[in-house]
C-alpha cells in the first residue's frame, strides 16, 4: 500500500471552463506571442544596426558605406554587398546555451559558403548558417562544432534561391540535442544527437568572440552579398509553432501568440501517487459582505493506513470577482484534490459587517549596522558571508562616475576624464537609464552600514555615497531654475514644454536627439533622461522601442527615490532627502491634475505604466517630512483595478478577489508593498487587505518550491504570472525561464513589512525558503554574477550575469542590494522593546543598544539541526523563537544546560519569558527532515527538501523530461542516503546537493513514485 505524505504544498487540475488568458500589452519587445525575456537582441535594420529588444546589444557596420537601402517590400533594409558585414558584441550570447536565429534574407550571389551568421571564438569553435553551401542539393546549412570543420555537426537542405525574399530560421535545442532549419515558416532539414551548445562554442570572456552576421570565421570566405531585414536572436530553441508565426505574423501583419511547453507527466502518475487516499473533508468558512471567503489551501484527509495528522492539497474555484457574497446568506463550493476524484465541499455563511480590522504595526526592525554576520562554529564563512563579500568587493572597487554618467548627460554636462557609461539597461539609448543608479544608492548606503567590520572598506563607501549625493543634488538644483540672471526658465512641472527643435515630446536619447534644456524641466526634476516620458505616458504611450515609445519612466524613478531614502535613512545624509522630497513634489505636481481615468488607463499599461513602488517611496516621504502631498501622491498611484477591481472599488484583492493571474509578475509585487506604506501612513484598512491578500493568494497559487514566482507558458511571457492561479504544471515551467529574482527580492520586502503587524511564524517560514533557496541560490560562484531568472525545468542550468557591474538588469540591481542587507530580518524586535524575535538560525551578534544587550548566535546551520543562542547583559524581556514550519520532528530547548519541559509547533513562535542574566545560553535543536513540497495540479511532481534546504540533483545533460525518483513511502529517509553534515544526499543514482550550492545543470522537481 502507498503512503500519502503530509502536502505542503501540491496542485489541482486545470477548470476545463477557463477561458484561455494572454499577456497584456502591445509593446514592440512582446514579438508574436514570444515573451521578451527570450528575446537576446533584434535587428531590424531599417536605417539603423540599433539593438531594438531591452538589452541595447548595438551592432556596428564593417566596412560598409550608404549601407541601408529603400526594399519594396519591407521600407528601409541592410544591403551587404559582398565586403561589408556586421560585429555584434562579443558578450550576447553570455552563458546561453540553447539558441535561435531568424531573419528575412534576400540573397544577390549564389557564390557558396557565404554566412547569414557565423558565431564563434576562431576556426575550430563555431556555430554558422550559410544559404548556399557547397551543392545545390544541400546547400543551406546550419553547423556547429568546437574541434574544427571536420567536427561539424547539423543538417542541410537545398540552397535558397536569389533575388527573393525568404524567411530564415535556425534552432539550436540543447535539451533535445537538436539542430533545425527552417525557410519561409517550414521545418526543411533537422539533425538530432547534436552534443554541442553555445555555452562550449564561445568563450566567458566577450572579447575573445567574433559574432558575425554576413562574414565567416574563415578569411577566405566570401562575405554575404544579400538584403537583410529584422534578424532576431533568442535564447531559446523556438518551435516548429513559433517560427511559422514569425514568419505569417510578418506577412499578415498581425501578432499572434504562440505556446511552448515542456515534456509533462501523465495524470496517471498523479494518480497513482494519491492511491492511498480514502477520504477528504469537507469544510465551513465564514465572511463578510462583499468578501470572497479565505478558504484553507489544505484539509485533513484519510488514507488506509490512518495515517495521523494527514492533511492534502485542495484547489478550489478562483472567481474573478466577489458577486457571490453580494447579499447575506450562504453557499456551497467544490474543490479538487489532484489526482483523485475526491471533490471536497466549502460551505460558506456570508455576514453582514464589517471585515476584521486590520493591525497595527507592532514589530520595529533594527539598523543593519546593529547586525554582524559571523563565522560558524567550524571558521568557514556562511552562505551569508560569502555572498556578501562577493558584492562588497564588486561595491568597493566600483566607480560612482559610470552610475553619474547618464544624468550628467540628461543635465548636458561634462563628463570626469576618463568616466565610462554604464552598459546593457543603462547605455545611450536605453529608456530605462538611471535605474542602476537608484540599486547603486541603495546598495552603497546599506554597504556604509553593514562594513562596520572594515573601517577602510566603510570610510570607501562614506566617500563614494557623499560623491553621488553632492552630484545629484547638483543636477537636481538645476532643473526649472534660470542658467543665469535674466535668462528663461520653466519652474512648474506642469508646464514643461517641447524640447528645442520638437513639435511633441519623444523619448529620443541618443546623443545628438537627447533634450537637455534642464532650465524648463520643473523645479527640483531629476532622472537620468528628460521629462518627456513621464509626459508621453500621460498622453498614451506604450512600451516600445520606437522614439514615440516608452519603457517605465515611474519603475526608473521609483529606484532613484528609494536610493536616495535609503541614503537618508540608513546613510544619514541630509542631501539626499531634499532631492527626493523636491523630486516627490514634482510628481504629485504632474499626477494631481490627471483625471482618475487616466491614471488607471497609465497604471494599467504592460510595462509602460510599471511604477515599481512609487506609492511606497511617497508614502516614505509622507512619513519623514510630514507633508500630506506626499500621501496623496501615494494615493495616487494607486492601481485602481488590480487593487480594488474597479473604478467603484468593488472588488479587487481588497476583497481577496485574484487578480493576479497573467500578470507581469514584477510590475505588481512593489505596488503592494506601496499599498502596505500606504496603509502605515493613513490607517486606512482596505490597502492592507490588499497587501494581505495578494501575499496569501500569490504564496500558495502561484509560487515555486524555492520561493520565486513567474515563468508562465500561459501566457507565453517568463515574467508573468500564471494565466490561472494553481496551475503551475499546466501552465508555469516556461522555456524562458522562472522565478525571476527581482520579483523574489519584492516578496521578501513584502513579507518582511507584513511580519511588522502580524508577527506570524508563516512570513518568515516563506522568508527562511526564498532567501536561502532563491536569493542565496542567485550568486555565482567565483564573483557577484547573478541570475534574472532561475530555471526549474528538467536539467536546467542558471545563468549569471553582471559579475564586474558593468551592465545592469533589473535583477541585477535588486541583487547588489539583497547581499549588503542579508543580516536585515534575523531578528526583530517588539515596539516597546519587551520581546526579541529569533526569525533565522545565522551566525551572527545583536547589538540590542534600547537594552543594552548582545545576543549572539552560534551555530553550523543549515549544516547541523542546532543553535546555541548567548546573551550577554540583563533585564527582563521575552525571547521568542521561530518553530520552522518543516520542525516535525521537535524543537528542543536548553536553558544553561537544562532541558525545558516546553515544545514548540511548527509554524509558530515559542516564547522564552525570563529575566536574563550575562552569559545565559539558549540551546535548540530542531531535528531535520525529509519532506516534498509538491506541485498543485500535479502532485507526483514533487521537490525534496532537508529541514530549510532545498536539495537540487546534480544532471550531466538537459533534460526534457522530469528526472523519477522512487521514495519510501512511510519514511523519506529509507529511500535518501547521504551526510547532513555536508548536506550531500543521493536518490537512487541521483545525487543531490543544496540548490545555494548548485552552479552547473540540475533537477529540483521530480516525477516521484511512493512505495
Amino acid at each position: 500500500m502507498k503512503k500519502i505524505l503530509l502536502v505542503v504544498s501540491s496542485l489541482v487540475l486545470i477548470h476545463a471552463h477557463r477561458p484561455p488568458a494572454h499577456a497584456q500589452g502591445d509593446g514592440d519587445q512582446f514579438l508574436d506571442g514570444i515573451g521578451e525575456t527570450a528575446l537576446v537582441a533584434r535587428y531590424l535594420f531599417n536605417g539603423s544596426p540599433q539593438d531594438l529588444s531591452r538589452n541595447s546589444h548595438h551592432a556596428t557596420l564593417n566596412g560598409a558605406t550608404n549601407a541601408f537601402t529603400d526594399d519594396p517590400r519591407f521600407g528601409r533594409v541592410l544591403s551587404l554587398n559582398g565586403t561589408s558585414h556586421v560585429n555584434l558584441p562579443g558578450d550576447l550570447l553570455d552563458d546561453h546555451e540553447s539558441l535561435s536565429v531568424t531573419g528575412w534574407l534576400f540573397l544577390r550571389s549564389a557564390d557558396p559558403w557565404q554566412r547569414f551568421f557565423d558565431f564563434g571564438q576562431d576556426t575550430t569553435h563555431y556555430f554558422f548558417c550559410t544559404p548556399v553551401g557547397a551543392g545545390p542539393d544541400d546547400g543551406f546549412r546550419a553547423r556547429i562544432t568546437s574541434e574544427g570543420w571536420e567536427s561539424e555537426q547539423g543538417p542541410a537542405a537545398p540552397r535558397l534561391s536569389t533575388n527573393q525574399w525568404i524567411h530564415i530560421a535556425v534552432t539550436l535545442d540543447a535539451a533535445q540535442k537538436r539542430l533545425n532549419t527552417y525557410v519561409n515558416g517550414r521545418r526543411v532539414a533537422q539533425s538530432s544527437n547534436v552534443n554541442l551548445n553555445m555555452a562550449q562554442v564561445l568563450s566567458e570572456t566577450g572579447s575573445e568572440n567574433h559574432l558575425y552576421i554576413g562574414r565567416s570565421q574563415f578569411d577566405s570566405d566570401p562575405h554575404l552579398d544579400a538584403r537583410l531585414h529584422d534578424v532576431r536572436i533568442y535564447s531559446i530553441a523556438l518551435t516548429d509553432q513559433q517560427v511559422a508565426t514569425i514568419y505569417s505574423n510578418k506577412l499578415s501583419g498581425a501578432s499572434g501568440s504562440t505556446s511552448a511547453s515542456i515534456s509533462g507527466s501523465s495524470t496517471s502518475g498523479a494518480k497513482a501517487f494519491m492511491a492511498g487516499i480514502t477520504s477528504v473533508s469537507d469544510v465551513t468558512a465564514e465572511t463578510t459582505v462583499g468578501h470572497l471567503p479565505k478558504l484553507p489551501f489544505t484539509v485533513p484527509a484519510a488514507d488506509a493506513n490512518q495515517t495521523t495528522g494527514l492533511m492534502v492539497r485542495v484547489i478550489w474555484p478562483s472567481p474573478s470577482n466577489n458577486v457571490q457574497v453580494l447579499q447575506p446568506g450562504s453557499y456551497s463550493i467544490t474543490g479538487i484534490v489532484a489526482g483523485t476524484a475526491f471533490k471536497p465541499v466549502a460551505k460558506v455563511t456570508v455576514k453582514r459587517g464589517s471585515a476584521a480590522p486590520a493591525p497595527a504595526r507592532v514589530l520595529e526592525t533594527f539598523p543593519l549596522n546593529r547586525v554582524t554576520l559571523e563565522r560558524d562554529e567550524q571558521q568557514r564563512e556562511t552562505q551569508f558571508m560569502k555572498n556578501r563579500n562577493k558584492f562588497m568587493q564588486g561595491l568597493a572597487e566600483s566607480n560612482p562616475d559610470r552610475y553619474l554618467y547618464m544624468f550628467r548627460d540628461a543635465f548636458g554636462q561634462p563628463q570626469p576624464d576618463g568616466a565610462q557609461a554604464l552598459r546593457g539597461w543603462d547605455s545611450q539609448t536605453t529608456r530605462l537609464r538611471g535605474h542602476a543608479t537608484g540599486h547603486y544608492l541603495t546598495a552603497i548606503a546599506q554597504a556604509c552600514a553593514s562594513s562596520g567590520y572594515d573601517p577602510a572598506l566603510q570610510s570607501n563607501f562614506v566617500r563614494k555615497m557623499n560623491y553621488l549625493i553632492d552630484t545629484l543634488h547638483d543636477l537636481s538644483s538645476r532643473s526649472g531654475m534660470p542658467t543665469n540672471a535674466g535668462a528663461a526658465a520653466v519652474a512648474d512641472p506642469t508646464a514643461v514644454p517641447f524640447g528645442p527643435g520638437n513639435t511633441n515630446y519623444n523619448s529620443d536619447l541618443s546623443t545628438n536627439g537627447i533634450r537637455t534644456d534642464y532650465w524648463n524641466w520643473g523645479k527640483g526634476f531629476i532622472s537620468a533622461y528628460p521629462p518627456d516620458q513621464f509626459i508621453m505616458l500621460e498622453q498614451g504611450a506604450t512600451y516600445g522601442t520606437r522614439n514615440t515609445q516608452i519603457w517605465a519612466p515611474y519603475y526608473t524613478l521609483h529606484k532613484i527615490l528609494a536610493g536616495l531614502l535609503d541614503c537618508y535613512e540608513v546613510g544619514g545624509n541630509e542631501k539626499a532627502l531634499q532631492i527626493a522630497r523636491n523630486m516627490g513634489l514634482w510628481v504629485h505636481a504632474r499626477l494631481s491634475q490627471l483625471p482618475a481615468a487616466t491614471r488607471i488607463s497609465m497604471w494599467n499599461r504592460y510595462i509602460a505604466g510599471e511604477y515599481g513602488g512609487m506609492n511606497e517611496v511617497m508614502a516614505r516621504l509622507n512619513r519623514l517630512t510630514n507633508d500630506a502631498r506626499f500621501l496623496e501622491g501615494a494615493r495616487l498611484f494607486d492601481n485602481i483595478n488590480f487593487f480594488f477591481g474597479d473604478s467603484n472599488f468593488t472588488h479587487g484583492l481588497a476583497f481577496n478577489v485574484d487578480t493576479i493571474r497573467g500578470k507581469h509578475a514584477n510590475q505588481h509585487i512593489p505596488q503592494i508593498t506601496g499599498a502596505l506604506e500606504t496603509y502605515r501612513g493613513s490607517n486606512d484598512p482596505k490597502y492592507y487587505r490588499v497587501a494581505e491578500n495578494f501575499w496569501d493568494i500569490t504564496r500558495h497559487s502561484y509560487m515555486y518550491s524555492i520561493g520565486g514566482v513567474a515563468g508562465a507558458k500561459n501566457p507565453n511571457n517568463a515574467e508573468c504570472f500564471t494565466a490561472h492561479p494553481d496551475t503551475l504544471f499546466a501552465n508555469g515551467f516556461a522555456n524562458g525561464g522562472q522565478n525571476e529574482t527581482c520579483a523574489t527580492y519584492n516578496l521578501l520586502k513584502l513579507s518582511r513589512y507584513l511580519f511588522q503587524f502580524d508577527p506570524e511564524a508563516r512570513y518568515m517560514d516563506y522568508y527562511e525558503q526564498a532567501l536561502y533557496n532563491h536569493i542565496l541560490a542567485s550568486v555565482a560562484e567565483n564573483n557577484s554574477g547573478n541570475t534574472y531568472h532561475v530555471p526549474l525545468n528538467p536539467g536546467a542550468r542558471k545563468q549569471f550575469g553582471n559579475g564586474n557591474m558593468s551592465g545592469y538588469t533589473c535583477c541585477n540591481g535588486t541583487a547588489i542590494e539583497s547581499s549588503t542587507k542579508l543580516q536585515d530580518s534575523i531578528y526583530f524586535r517588539s515596539a516597546n522593546n519587551d520581546a526579541l524575535y529569533v526569525n533565522l538560525y545565522v551566525p551572527s551578534t545583536l547589538t540590542w543598544s534600547e537594552r543594552s544587550v548582545t545576543v549572539r548566535q552560534r551555530t553550523d546551520f543549515p549544516y547541523e539541526d542546532s543553535v546555541r543562542i548567548v546573551v550577554n547583559g540583563e533585564g527582563a524581556f521575552d525571547l521568542r523563537l521561530r518553530v520552522p514550519m518543516w520542525a516535525a520532528k521537535g524543537f528542543h530547548v536548553k536553558i544553561n544546560g537544562e532541558q525545558q519541559s516546553i515544545s514548540g509547533t511548527p509554524g509558530t513562535y515559542l516564547s522564552l519569558q525570563r529575566t536574563w542574566k550575562s552569559n545565559d545560553t539558549v540551546e535548540i535543536r530542531m531535528p531535520f527532515g525529509f519532506r516534498l513540497e509538491r506541485l498543485m495540479d500535479q502532485p507526483n511532481i514533487a521537490s525534496v527538501f532537508f529541514g530549510p534546504v532545498l536539495l537540487a540533483a546534480e544532471e550531466p545533460d538537459a533534460r526534457t523530461t522530469w528526472q523519477p525518483v522512487t521514495l519510501n513511502g512511510s519514511d523519506l529517509s529509507e529511500s535518501i542516503k547521504g551526510d547532513p553534515a555536508s548536506l550531500r544526499f543521493t536518490i537512487g543514482d541521483a545525487k543531490l546537493k543544496p540548490f545555494f550550492e548548485t552552479y552547473d545543470r540540475h533537477s529540483v522537481y521530480f516525477d516521484v513514485t511512493l512505495q
